[in-house]
């Protein structure tokens, strides 16, 4: 049984409680109140107060609320338009070329698919509001861990030590939410632990966030733990090297400047730093994931357990949604044998990309055809469209998680094989200090990993177009799409169209400022500091 940071589910849920109770949510303006109004001097009473307050910024990723899975700590959204996984997956992967949703009475789901949102959407929402709460509870641990404030409760020398990791780890999680809000909206509430409580927050815009997350990330290095040192579900050196990696990949769109030789750099060290691919592709998406070989390729994990973080987050969607309404394949996949009755599908493109017969017997098509008609006319026909059984609550020793419906299966949010295509990506693009030799090396050890027959390509065969089709068909339904799309041109516009895109049955262009999404209303409202974003 995994527990997130190895911590008693008491003092996750009690932190998170706190923490949550003390920070203001109404309208989304998400500044911790006086925290000594709640958690007094009497929490710190014991040194391990400290680690289970770090706790509550991690469980942030996980957990909407307090009181079970299906409670939200955000004001006026509830858990499925408020997880932070789940909103995440729907905005890079909802919004593209890869997956449908049935239930389009579900708030916000219909737009998002659909490509019609607006600034009142509620995932939208959730997304700022859930990003926000990470911030303000990384600023609330930053403040109770001052040297002052250590010194005045006589905190002990190797208390001390340990706090220095901790709060490289609040500071890389809020510079992780940052980044997420410079992808998603170009813009963000700023806020640190050195602004007064009750202060107007900040607006930075997409360089300012980028020239912090920056910043931050390099500061805190030295004071991370080594890659693969620490307890799962806690993040290190890895996870902001992943991030710098990421943020230099696409910064042509965030701040009009190529960094591929950045990117490079950081993908060198990830790929120095032991991490190796999972002996089985889907073991990554497995119940034990987090002990089997995926264990050696996960950089960064959002955790799932069934009986301790029980969530309805991406994993707990994707795999009760990818059981069929024909099908009811539940019970292979460790949830009730007619799942959540076809909820999730595939679109057409995606299908498209595994349609040459090398694909047959590669691992990661986990595509299930059977009567089904690869068009989807209707979205609420759940008989419509293939389905998709990469995810599972399987482990990969013939057993199933504890719970068929709250799944053990943790979310890969950063691993390994991203790196090795973000590597030749930008060293096709012009980046300088890779190896020709290595970048064939990674994408055949992907390939030879996948079971696919062309294992052995040479470094002509490697196209920028090639390494996007690669991307889908390694990636897919991990939370990249819609980022990779606008990387490569091919998101807003009319290049390239997809089932349902801008609401049309076989696609239609998006404008171009659908390349970042709305600033939600009500954060407008709750800081005159903000300012929407052009074309909404």
């Amino acid at each position: 049984m995994k527990k997130i940071m190895n911590f008693n589910k008491l003092a996750i849920l009690f932190l998170v409680m706190l923490v949550a109770m003390s920070s203001c949510t109404k309208d989304l303006d998400i500044t911790p109140q006086d925290d000594q109004d709640l958690l007094g001097e009497d929490f710190f009473a014991t040194e391990t107060a400290y680690k289970q307050l770090l706790a509550g910024v991690y469980a942030n990723l996980s957990l909407t609320g307090v009181d079970g899975p299906g409670s939200s700590n955000i004001d006026g959204l509830d858990a499925g338009t408020s997880q932070f996984g789940r909103v995440l997956l729907y905005l890079q992967t909802l919004s593209a070329d890869e997956m449908i949703w049935s239930y389009e009475n579900d708030p916000g789901t219909r737009e998002i698919q659909r490509n019609i949102w607006n600034a009142d959407d509620p995932i939208i929402l959730g997304m700022f509001g859930r990003t926000n709460v990470t911030i303000a509870f990384a600023n609330n641990f930053l403040r109770e861990t001052t040297d002052e404030k250590l010194a005045s409760r006589n905190v002990s020398d190797a208390t001390k030590a340990e706090i220095v990791k901790y709060r490289a780890e609040a500071r890389l999680l809020r510079a992780m939410s940052y980044y997420y809000m410079m992808d998603l909206f170009g813009k963000a509430n700023f806020t640190t632990e050195a602004d007064a409580i009750n202060a107007q927050p900040a607006a930075y815009n997409r360089q300012q966030l980028f020239d912090y997350v920056e910043s931050e990330l390099k500061a805190i290095e030295g004071d991370l733990a080594d890659p693969k040192t620490n307890e799962h579900g806690r993040a290190d050196k890895g996870v902001a090297w992943m991030i710098l990696a990421k943020i230099y990949l696409n910064a042509e769109v965030y701040i009009g400047q190529a960094k591929y030789t950045e990117c490079i750099d950081y993908c060198k060290k990830i790929i120095g730093g032991g991490y190796s691919l999972a002996t089985n592709y889907l073991h990554n998406f497995m119940a034990d994931n987090n002990t089997n070989s995926a264990n050696n390729e996960i950089i960064f994990p959002l955790i799932s357990d069934g009986t301790y973080v029980q969530n309805y987050g991406p994993t707990t969607v994707m795999i009760n949604g990818s059981v069929g309404s024909l099908e009811l394949n539940g019970a292979p996949l460790g949830v009730s044998a007619g799942g959540w009755g076809g909820a999730l599908r595939l679109r057409k493109q995606f299908v498209q990309l595994f349609d040459a017969s090398i694909f047959n017997n590669d691992s990661r098509n986990t595509i299930i055809k059977g009567s089904r008609p690869i068009d989807i006319l209707d979205i609420s026909d759940r008989d419509q469209g293939y389905i998709l059984e990469k995810y599972s609550n399987a482990t990969s020793t013939g057993g199933f998680g504890v719970d068929q419906t709250f799944v053990d299966t943790d979310f890969p949010l950063f691993r390994l094989a991203d790196v090795y295509l973000m590597y030749i990506e930008a060293h096709l693009r012009g980046g300088a200090g890779a190896s020709p030799a290595d970048a064939v090396s990674y994408i055949n050890a992907i390939r030879t990993r996948a079971n696919n027959p062309q294992n052995n390509l040479t470094i002509g065969d490697l196209t920028l177009d090639f390494i996007l089709d690669e991307r889908a068909r390694e990636l897919h339904w991990e939370a990249h799409r819609r980022q990779d799309l606008i990387r490569y041109g091919r998101f807003t516009g009319g290049s390239y169209n997809w089932a349902w895109k801008g609401n049309g049955t076989n696609g239609i262009a998006l404008p171009a400022h659908m390349n970042l999404y709305p600033i939600p209303s009500a954060s407008l409202a709750s800081n005159p500091n903000l300012t929407q974003n052009p074309g909404y």
